[in-house]
């Protein structure tokens, strides 16, 4: 089964530092039939003006990856780290009992970043945290492993969640196939470009599509710049 969500339809503020979208409830956009979808709780797609950036607050009992677009992202935290990330580079913090931190764009130009909380198997767990400089050029007509729950070592991020995590990138004309087996759901996200899914379905910049137990083929109409994350088939709201 696939369902297909516009960008259009997501929850949306621009704010003067600050343009999101929130593909789930967050913030000032409620909806209770939004919450979630399976194990992944918060995918906001968030354009955070030079020298601006979210100031320190505090997290516990989650599992938070940070997928940088483009530009700077500085993220600071209550364990001692203080890292700058670029465009197609991700940060892992295992919230667990307890974490505060920081994330500024210190740049000067525009960041672009994927904020992804995905809830963990078990509460509890040591706050620990890491970032990997992933090469731009692993991705490209490849679905480039990022984050695993399972110990895969193909997987350079482990979390504690029963989830994979990849990105894309087809270049235009190209295709590129993903299967969801039975019992497994994923939500993939078209964060750059345009395709078509199964040659019926278009996905634009931003939008996403929701994939339960089926196969399909991605075509690049445009480059397009791609996410997924696949996880065991649960509750969805």
């Amino acid at each position: 089964m696939l369902r297909r969500i516009r960008s259009s339809e997501m929850g949306h503020s621009n704010q003067h530092w600050l343009d999101a979208f929130y593909h789930f409830s967050f913030a000032q956009y409620e909806n209770p039939d939004n919450i979630r979808f399976g194990a992944l709780r918060v995918l906001n797609d968030d354009r955070v003006g030079p020298g601006t950036g979210f100031s320190s607050h505090s997290h516990e009992n989650m599992e938070v990856l940070t997928y940088v677009v483009d530009g700077e992202l500085t993220h600071a935290d209550s364990m001692g780290n203080r890292r700058t990330l670029t465009r197609g580079q991700v940060q892992y913090m295992s919230a667990g009992t307890g974490v505060t931190h920081s994330e500024h764009n210190y740049g000067h130009e525009l960041l672009r970043l994927l904020q992804i909380w995905i809830f963990p198997d078990k509460q509890g767990y040591p706050p620990r945290y890491g970032d990997r400089p992933f090469e731009w050029g692993a991705r490209v007509g490849n679905w480039m492993p990022i984050a695993s729950g399972d110990g895969d070592e193909r997987f350079p991020i482990q979390i504690h969640a029963d989830v994979h995590m990849y990105a894309a990138l087809i270049l235009r004309g190209d295709s590129l196939s993903f299967e969801v087996t039975t019992g497994r759901q994923a939500y993939l996200v078209a964060i750059e470009g345009s395709a078509v899914v199964n040659g019926l379905l278009p996905l634009d910049e931003r939008d996403a599509l929701e994939i339960t137990e089926e196969s399909v083929t991605v075509y690049a109409e445009s480059t397009a710049h791609l996410l997924v994350i696949e996880m065991g088939k649960g509750e969805s709201s």
